[in-house]
């Protein structure tokens, strides 16, 4: 089988093993490439392997070869669902890889926020500490976890273990899914409800119709103002320009984010350089055993697929 794999720069920095991949075909290997060069690339591949690449009618039509399409990712919304199916093309994701980095990004993020951690810090590095006359000093507020109510946004894998760990950290869980689950140890409550009630929204949630902008000037009104958003899922969740305004404003208390609508981040980015905001360049995902194990399922699914038994398919063919 002819195997194309794109955006190899985005998956691994030199320090990630592709052996479990090359055993499955001839695999040709790409960084990020423009649509021209990646149809150019993949224009005899049987099946492409993509993160964040861009597949859609006008890629598939110039791969009339292409019989798999698999993602480095869990999300998909990059791939054209509905004309990969018209084609008879399999597509295939990689759900729960992530759980445990993402996870802990998550409150890497929050603790930053409650602790001033970034603020502390430069102000150790500015040489503050050596000048003062006490031996601590406290210009900016931290604040306890325990006893704050933590929202979760979605409850699948990475959801259920943020809320896992909320609950070690002593904070009182609340859950917000579109698919009430019969399990759930926690309090289920409405979207207007979860924007309202909680101190620490956190969002896990896939990109759709449905929840995209979910955060918006609406919502962001009903949260309080002390409350802060965590957003490790995507960033086209989050209208953008009104939770700047929310944050310039202090409407509510801070934001982290590890993901933006547009990635890299735009010029006119309304997030940058806005008030009481930590963002990460989407990295929550990027352990190097978080990546090893990615690679991994990912040559596990096309195995599967070579083998006539395909798994994490997302399409219906």
């Amino acid at each position: 089988m002819k195997i194309v794999s794109v955006d190899l720069c985005t998956v691994s920095a030199g320090d990630i093993d592709f052996s479990p991949l090359d055993e499955l075909g001839e695999v040709l290997y790409y960084d990020v490439l423009t649509p021209g060069g990646l149809a150019l690339a993949a224009r005899d591949a049987e099946a492409l392997l993509v993160n964040k690449a861009q597949v859609d009618e006008a890629l598939l039509e110039a791969c009339p070869k292409l019989k798999y399409v698999g993602t480095y990712a869990t999300g998909y919304n990059n791939v054209d669902l509905a004309a990969c199916t018209r084609r008879g093309i399999t597509v295939c994701n990689v759900p729960g890889y992530s759980t445990n980095a993402v996870a802990q990004h998550a409150f890497a993020l929050l603790l930053c926020l409650c602790g001033n951690i970034d603020k502390y810090s430069a102000s150790v590095a500015n040489g503050d500490w050596k000048r003062s006359k006490s031996f601590s000093y406290m210009p900016w507020q931290t604040r306890e976890l325990s006893g704050l109510t933590f929202g979760v946004y979605g409850y699948g894998n990475i959801g259920r273990r943020a809320a896992q760990i909320a609950s070690v950290f002593g904070m009182n869980v609340i859950v917000c899914t579109r698919t009430p689950p019969a399990d759930c140890p926690y309090e289920l409550v409405t979207r207007e409800e979860i924007f309202a009630r909680s101190d620490v929204l956190s969002l896990h949630c896939p990109l759709t119709e449905q929840t995209k902008e979910l955060v918006n000037a609406h919502t962001l009104s009903l949260m309080k103002r002390s409350a802060i958003l965590i957003n490790t899922a995507r960033g086209g969740l989050v209208d953008e320009a009104a939770l700047a305004a929310a944050l310039n404003s202090e409407r509510i208390a801070g934001a982290g984010l590890d993901v933006l609508a547009e990635e890299p981040m735009a010029k006119g980015c309304p997030l940058f350089k806005a008030r009481h905001t930590v963002i990460t360049p989407h990295i929550a995902w990027i352990p190097k055993e978080t990546r090893t194990r990615l690679v991994q399922a990912v040559a596990n699914n096309l195995k599967c697929f070579i083998q006539g038994h395909p798994i994490n398919v997302v399409n219906d063919k």
